[in-house]
């Protein structure tokens, strides 16, 4: 058994791509390897800034490929396509074989037994394997054709210590390869996957990510141990940086006395989002005056020319925030809205002005739907929320919108409230997002996120699989959290409807039950929304089934008592004889196309017992049921529901539905659509699965 690995050395890849390339990479070299036949061991990939690299073991010399057939044009095609497919796989034509088969006939190939060399098998792999790599964006370079996201310098492909016959780009596989681009740029030649690894952390490459992580954690945590200060928790920058160094050297510096009035936000966006600084933070939560950056060096005065070149630059960035949060005060949030008459929401859209406006009707209406809310500050909220993208600071930190807005109602007298409102109305902006809580913050985010919803929706602008460029999934499932984690008892259909309204051409769109499809692309996201507390997506569609059920607290009410009633023995049995009862009548009705209508039961025509005793017990439960649901007890409701259980297992264990008098068949069908009906009350019982 033999080893094969492979490591492809490039400019420096994006940080934000690396790992998913190493992951695809991996699961791509095993597709290929399996559709090949070759058995294998383990298979793995590691990744730095420079180099993608697949090891795989337990690989044999050769492979035998069985004895096969191959089926070609059929018997009668052009020459040119017979000769193509005999070429293919190399065979001259007149050894094809004609075999007639159920459409027609066909030539066919009869491949021998063979044994393959599996080096070159991975020769011939790689450049496809390669290929099917999905990069977001690749770049050509020289003269070839191949496409990488970063142009490639060097390939090392080694299987059973022999150089693997590649090339690529008019690069030629090799056993050699380099280490730090600083450190140790001299060639280092290699034999085994186990030597590559020792060579290269010898030449000051940390070829697993995780090695590079840990280092970075632990030296992170004595140096800010060192001062009594703490890191501040972040792994998505941590792994961003990860995909920046191979030799990671934890460093730390200092923050000037003077910049650290800024707001805790505006220091966070230049260390960490501007330098991919580490903060550093007091045992209070504070941001301390020191960072932690993480070089890719190692320098012969111990970092200081490091270190004072980052504060050199972290200095002049935050000296333009204190300039933009000084003058950004000087002319109020109220002066601003005005200036948002320039800046474009959406060509189809209008500006945001235009948008300041619709947001203020529709947060008017929400305060007239919901008890103590004070409207003034709602509207004041929803006046000012926009006017801090016209700010310098919010220009210069894009991430920084709402936050600075708060800062600066604050700074203008503006009410608490308002200025909360204001900072958290794109809030909650994923799953995991904090949610908005005070009234005043909620409704204006609704709206936001309402408006912006039904906005795109109406051109057009409608998510697909693999697109979402105005994040309205995030945007619908903001809404359900926002209504849901607040307990709001709003109608969302007649809401939709309203936001419609305030856009222009509102009368060319039909007037339906389900506003521009909305309500289905809320059901979809609500099942995001559920799918950690254990319930299946086909109980959500059963409930957003029913006519008009669109208030999303009571949906959820609804869901999770079926849920729980399904898990009982009582609720698997009565779903089986819903099943069973809707399936009679619908096939029934579709025969005869006649509707058996459970209003239209005669009691004259009952001759068995088990059905008259049916009938009593289900107008007793609907009345039940109808009553529970008023009061939105659906729990009860469920139970009500239970206690036909006996009653409909009796009608059909000694009932025949299909009598031979016509008018007692069909009074009894009308019996069956009138069981439906009482499961339809509660929930769509046709469309749950099992």
């Amino acid at each position: 058994m033999a080893e094969f690995f492979l490591e492809l050395l490039s400019e420096e890849m994006p940080a934000t791509v690396q790992m998913d390339a190493s992951d695809k990479l991996v699961q791509i070299v095993c597709d290929e390897l399996k559709a090949s036949g070759l058995e294998f061991g383990d298979i793995s990939s590691f990744v730095t800034p420079r180099r993608l690299v697949v090891a795989v073991d337990s690989l044999p010399l050769q492979n035998t490929i069985p004895q096969s057939e191959k089926r070609g044009p059929r018997v009668g095609a052009n020459a040119a396509a017979v000769n193509g497919f005999a070429s293919s796989i190399g065979v001259a034509p007149d050894e094809l074989e004609q075999r007639e088969t159920k459409k027609g006939k066909f030539y066919f190939a009869i491949l021998d037994e063979r044994q393959l060399d599996t080096v070159d098998v991975i020769a011939e792999m790689i450049p496809r394997a390669l290929a099917r790599i999905p990069w977001l964006k690749t770049m050509r370079w020289g003269s070839g054709e191949f496409r990488w996201v970063r142009p490639l310098r060097n390939i090392l492909c080694l299987f059973n210590d022999s150089v693997v016959p590649l090339t690529i780009n008019e690069l030629s596989a090799g056993r050699t390869t380099v280490g730090h681009r600083v450190h140790s740029p001299e060639a280092i030649e290699v034999s085994s996957f186990a030597e590559y690894k020792a060579k290269l952390l010898a030449a000051q490459v940390m070829l697993d990510v995780r090695d590079r992580k840990q280092t970075i954690v632990d030296e992170a945590r004595r140096l800010s141990g060192l001062v009594g200060l703490r890191v501040r928790h972040d792994e998505s920058l941590l792994s961003e940086i990860c995909g920046l160094v191979e030799w990671p050297i934890v460093l730390k510096g200092e923050i000037d006395e003077q910049y650290m009035s800024l707001p805790d936000e505006v220091l966070t966006a230049t260390l960490r989002n501007h330098q991919r600084y580490i903060v550093m933070e007091t045992e209070e939560g504070r941001i301390a005056p020191s960072f932690l950056v993480v070089a890719n060096v190692e320098s012969a005065d111990g970092g200081a020319t490091i270190v004072a070149g980052n504060e050199r630059v972290l200095r002049a960035r935050l000296s333009d925030a204190r300039y933009f949060w000084n003058e950004d005060r000087k002319i109020s949030l109220s002066h601003r809205v005005s200036a948002l008459s320039q800046v474009v929401f959406h060509t189809k859209l209008g500006t945001l002005d235009q948008k300041v406006d619709r947001l203020e009707k529709l947060v008017l209406s929400l305060c007239q739907q919901l008890p103590n809310i004070d409207t003034n500050q709602v509207i004041r909220a929803a006046h000012l929320c926009k006017a801090d993208l016209v700010t310098e600071m919010v220009s210069e930190f894009p991430e920084l919108q709402g936050v600075m807005g708060g800062y600066y109602a604050l700074a203008d007298g503006e009410e608490e409230a308002v200025a909360k409102a204001i900072a958290e109305h794109y809030s909650p902006q994923g799953p995991s997002d904090n949610c908005p809580q005070s009234p005043t913050s909620v409704l204006v985010a609704l709206a936001d996120k309402i408006d912006t919803l039904v906005g795109f929706f109406a051109i057009g602008e409608r998510p697909t699989g693999s697109r979402d460029p105005f994040a309205l999934r995030r945007a619908a499932l903001g809404i359900i959290r926002l209504i849901i984690e607040n307990g709001l008892r709003i109608r969302l259909a007649p809401l939709l409807w309203e936001a419609i309204d305030l856009y222009p051409h509102k009368d060319s769109y039909e007037r339906t039950g389900d506003p521009l499809g909305l309500l289905a692309f809320f059901s979809d996201r609500l099942k995001i929304y559920l799918r950690n507390r254990d319930v299946s997506y086909d109980l959500i569609n059963a409930t957003f089934s029913l006519t008009g059920e669109d208030d999303l607290v009571r949906v959820l009410s609804r869901v999770e008592a079926l849920n729980v009633f399904l898990g009982t023995e009582d609720g698997s049995n009565l779903l089986t004889a819903f099943k069973r009862a809707n399936n009679i009548v619908e096939i029934e009705q579709g025969e005869h196309d006649t509707l058996y209508m459970g209003a239209d039961i005669n009691e004259a025509l009952f001759i068995e017992v088990e059905e008259r005793n049916l009938y009593q017990h289900l107008n007793k439960v609907s009345a039940e049921v109808k009553e529970a649901i008023r009061k939105e007890n659906f729990s009860d409701a469920f139970h009500c529901l239970a206690a036909l259980r006996r009653f409909i297992d009796d009608f059909f264990d000694n009932v025949t539905v299909n009598a031979e008098d016509m008018e007692v068949r069909e009074n009894r069908l009308r019996l069956l659509d009138f069981i439906r009906q009482q499961f339809f009350l509660l929930a769509d019982f046709g469309v749950i699965e099992g």
